[in-house]
């Protein structure tokens, strides 16, 4: 469990600064080409980082398993290593991130997609507190896989898109919630935690 910024650090450094100041960060050009030519390596092991970065996350952050009904009761980390559901959440996860780093230079479209990401995890009761610890949870994954290649400046990238998209996550989840709660209670989607 190595990595400097899971579990408490992931807190202080990574997730708990306002969407304000998020949405006011932007990543530079040679940040960008930095993520695409990691992601390069990245997307050979994608199954794996998935499965890793949310068994890390279970670890770290067990209360998360509350969002997915499938693993709230699974206590062996084992078993979830092995899980077909866990693998394919964790790829849908990571073809987001594919998608988002595609999108890096398409910034509306990036945008977009990360505001309707926001927007389905209302319907599904994932809460936003939750969105910034699977940004720590897939750097810390992704280290090993890139062994030299991975720098401070690499990683500071990387918090950087994950900070941005989530901050957009974030607002999209409001937004759903605010079109919600001002719907009559018959109009309201039945909230519960389905993710999986």
């Amino acid at each position: 469990m190595g990595c400097a910024i899971s579990g408490l650090a992931a807190r202080a450094e990574f997730g708990e600064r306002t969407t304000e100041a998020a949405a006011a960060v932007h990543l530079s050009e040679e940040q960008i080409q930095m993520i695409k030519e990691s992601w390069k390596v990245i997307q050979d092991d994608i199954a794996k980082v998935g499965i890793i970065m949310f068994v890390r996350l279970f670890e770290t952050h067990p209360e998360c398993k509350d969002v997915f009904f499938l693993f709230r009761d699974v206590e062996d980390l084992e078993r979830l290593r092995t899980s077909r559901e866990l693998r394919a959440h964790g790829l849908r996860v990571m073809s987001f991130i594919e998608k988002s780093v595609a999108r890096l230079d398409q910034l509306e479209r990036l945008e977009a997609l990360a505001l309707e990401l926001g927007k389905s995890h209302y319907r599904y009761n994932a809460s936003p507190k939750y969105y910034s610890y699977v940004g720590a949870e897939f750097i810390c994954a992704v280290q090993p896989i890139l062994k030299e290649r991975w720098t401070a400046e690499l990683e500071e990238a990387w918090k950087t898109m994950f900070l941005y998209v989530t901050s957009l996550m974030k607002q999209g989840y409001q937004e759903e919630s605010n079109l919600h709660s001002a719907a009559s209670p018959k109009e309201r989607p039945d909230k519960r935690n389905t993710a999986l």
